[in-house]
């Protein structure tokens, strides 16, 4: 059975190793190693950060950062989830993500937004099955071990923002 929660410090070498791992595909960031815990935790939100743990260890991982730290931007943030390839396609990526929306939601945070590599498909499914739509492609936004790379940029309004 799969249980979420808040992600803590003491969680942090399994994030990392799910991290690196998602590094390693090449597919899933710009990123080319994890950052530090300290880094790391300054740029992402603490109230709105889970971890999915199966059998006492963690699985998957959720995140979010501001886009911005203009005042207009304050309900707007950007999403980072991994899931350990062991596993994926069991549900873990859309547990993560739901209780993501969730939590955001009741922060009054009206989008989340991501970036995904075109050949990320499994990401862009997961996050279209999420609510996600592609508002658009961001293309040669940087390269990765010298190659240009697009970007699909994806968004999730919030239906409760008045």
């Amino acid at each position: 059975m799969i249980t979420l929660e808040p992600l803590q410090p003491l969680h942090w070498a399994e994030v990392a190793r799910i991290y690196a791992d998602g590094i390693a595909t090449g597919n899933a960031t710009f990123e080319t190693e994890v950052p530090s815990w300290e880094r790391w935790d300054a740029a992402h939100l603490a109230e709105h950060r889970f971890v999915a743990v199966h059998d006492g260890g963690v699985v998957g991982w959720v995140a979010v950062s501001p886009v911005s730290d203009r005042c207009v931007y304050g309900g707007v943030v950007e999403n980072s989830v991994y899931v350990d390839e062991a596993a994926r396609g069991q549900g873990v990526g859309m547990a993560l993500l739901e209780r993501l929306v969730d939590s955001t939601e009741a922060a009054g945070i009206w989008t989340i937004q991501t970036g995904i590599f075109p050949e990320n498909e499994a990401s862009v499914r997961l996050h279209e099955r999420a609510g996600f739509e592609v508002v658009g492609r961001r293309r040669r936004l940087g390269k990765l071990a010298g190659v240009w790379r697009d970007v699909l940029l994806l968004e999730r309004r919030s239906p409760v923002v008045d």
